[in-house]
């Protein structure tokens, strides 16, 4: 089985309510087990370590699966802008751009929605210069 699925199938179950649960009750058990070992330095250093490894795996597991749904997303948007005729092709490049590129881009299109209105459920909302919606 390839990493991907196991990763996806591995933060399906860790954010589960079910396994929620189980952690909180885990933490219960051992907080109720502290006077059997006398709060001792090995009690304290079970839940440390195994906190701390548990957290260090999931950094890399919720990685990935990020990762992987960024790419799906992409791809998603990357049609849709490939069969709208008005969309500008050149947009489904952008990963090529570096980070002064992107932002000279994100402020030409910030220039052309600035001074726009914008019709939210009957609400109008003008548009200032600044990405800021405020009521008219």
């Amino acid at each position: 089985m390839k990493f991907a699925k196991i990763a996806q199938k591995l933060a399906l179950w860790a954010g589960s309510p079910k396994t929620f649960v189980a952690a909180i009750i885990l933490i219960l058990l051992w907080g109720l087990s502290g006077p059997l070992f006398n709060y001792n330095d090995t009690w304290q250093l079970v839940i440390n370590t195994s906190t701390t490894i548990i957290t260090f795996l999931m950094v890399f597991l919720i990685q990935n699966t990020q990762n992987r749904d960024t790419d799906i997303l992409h791809l998603k948007v990357d049609e849709l802008l490939r069969v709208t005729k008005e969309a500008q092709n050149a947009m489904l490049g952008l990963e090529a751009l570096d980070l002064k590129e992107l932002e000279a881009l994100r402020k030409h299109y910030r220039s052309l929605g600035e001074g726009q209105t914008i019709d939210l459920d009957g609400t109008v909302v003008q548009v200032n210069g600044q990405d800021n919606l405020k009521n008219c």
